[in-house]
């Protein structure tokens, strides 16, 4: 265990992937409250076309395509911001409902992403540097380098930032929108703002988690953090804190055993975390619910013994 501590690789995958995890959990309190889960399935999703297009971009500029989050990220930033705005213009301008907006352009970015990947994966002459490219599909932590971590820490740490100094008006825009409207705060700003984050919060796990099981990391550590308490702030922490814990335990795991890979573990720890929480919170666990029914049945049933008492 001390020569795995001091391992310079299982450092850097880490703290990259417990740095995911908080930034992910945290930022997915606001998706999950306002009941917009799927945006993560459709930013995630998309990504893999604007990593695929900065990609190609860097073979056509260098000679030879670059696997660094520091070239892919932004690509990826940029696809699911897009994926976002055009839903929202689509549903604006159409009778098309949101979910169905969002589904239609989960389809058209994951599916031209697919299109090139596999295009970059089957092209002849073959593109230097295009192996190890589907690992994105479902993440490949152990090829964390230190620059990758440096851009994790700066997009995550400015993502939190601009939540902390918004976090009134965001606040007040997750619980009532109508009512942030009224008090003066622009909602296209502050729902473009939030997007955006989003967005970083995302993108920046699709290298360890990948993008299929990204999803996961960013609503089941807010969803289990939502079963132990009713504060905002409170339940930002707790998902912060069960995200960072679940990419400890993928990346613990990941490196005592050769060939458990490290996001699905992560994600399989979120979804335990998320059963336990489920199960037994206090106040909204199955078994406290159980609890408080069968106190309320035997209450029930003493005070009507007592009234047909003689």
């Amino acid at each position: 265990m001390f020569d795995l501590l001091t391992d310079y690789t299982f450092q850097t995958v880490l703290l990259g992937t417990m740095m995911i995890g908080a930034v992910s959990g945290a930022l997915g309190c606001f998706a999950y409250l306002r009941r917009q889960s799927l945006i993560g399935d459709v930013v995630s999703h998309s990504s893999l076309f604007g990593v695929m297009l900065f990609f190609l971009a860097s073979y056509a500029l260098t000679g030879e395509g670059s696997k660094s989050l520091v070239v892919l990220i932004p690509g990826a930033i940029a696809a699911g911001t897009a994926a976002l705005l055009l839903t929202r213009t689509l549903v604006r301008r159409t009778r098309l409902k949101e979910d169905s907006g969002l589904g239609v352009m989960l389809a058209l970015f994951f599916g031209a992403g697919i299109v090139l990947l596999r295009w970059v994966q089957r092209t002849d002459p073959a593109i230097p540097g295009r192996r190890g490219l589907q690992d994105y599909l479902f993440g490949m932590a152990a090829a964390m380098t230190q620059d990758d971590l440096w851009m994790i820490a700066t997009l995550g740490g400015l993502a939190v930032l601009v939540m902390l100094l918004l976090w009134k008006e965001l606040k007040l825009f997750t619980f009532d929108p109508v009512f942030s409207h009224s008090l003066g705060y622009r909602s296209t700003l502050l729902d473009t703002l939030l997007i955006m984050i989003l967005v970083v919060g995302i993108v920046i796990g699709i290298q360890s988690v990948g993008v299929v099981l990204m999803i996961a990391l960013l609503v089941t550590p807010a969803s289990a953090a939502r079963q132990w308490t009713r504060q905002l702030g409170t339940m930002v922490m707790l998902a912060a804190l069960m995200g960072a814990v679940c990419g400890l335990i993928g990346s613990v795991a990941s490196a005592l055993y050769a060939n458990v890979p490290t996001g699905p573990v992560i994600v399989l720890s979120a979804t335990l975390i998320f059963v336990v929480s489920l199960l037994f919170a206090p106040r909204r666990g199955v078994v406290s619910r159980i609890g408080r029914r069968r106190k309320l049945i035997a209450s029930q049933a003493v005070a009507s013994s007592g009234r047909s008492a003689p």
